[in-house]
């Protein structure tokens, strides 16, 4: 449950993964997180953006950036890892139960979240697709 002051709870052991560079790596997007958010700068612009597209290179390079993989780091993976770590389950589904809005905090994690989540899917998907468009680079 989260705390009525709006307070996000720490970190538990199902909020992160069993494998020492997948946590690493969801440690330091988590950190990238709150230092653009203290800095008051969108995380799609650099130096962010390209810390975070380091940090996807680095799971997919590892094996992580897989439906249904152990660990997931997809976009949902880590976005249900880092949705744990800041308590937006409960907080969404508190302010539902009681008609209330959600805590500033919470907002701004969920916008947080959507940024990750949405250039997280657009690398996939284009490092999914590389191969379609340079095969023929290769012949």
């Amino acid at each position: 449950m989260t705390p009525d002051d709006g307070r996000i709870p720490a970190e538990t052991a199902e909020n992160s993964p069993k494998h020492p560079l997948a946590e690493q790596i969801v440690d330091q997007v988590e950190a990238l997180v709150a230092e653009a958010e203290t800095a008051g700068q969108p995380i799609e612009v650099d130096p962010y953006r390209k810390q975070l597209f380091e940090l996807f290179v680095t799971a997919e390079g590892a094996g992580y950036v897989v439906d249904g993989g152990d660990p997931d780091l997809t976009s949902d993976g880590l976005c249900q890892l880092l949705a744990g770590r800041w308590g937006l389950k409960d907080a969404a589904q508190e302010s539902f139960a009681s008609q209330t809005r959600l805590h500033e905090q919470h907002l701004q994690k969920m916008r947080s979240l959507w940024s990750v989540m949405r250039m997280w899917m657009e690398w996939a998907y284009a490092w999914e697709r590389w191969p379609e468009f340079h095969a023929k680079d290769a012949d």
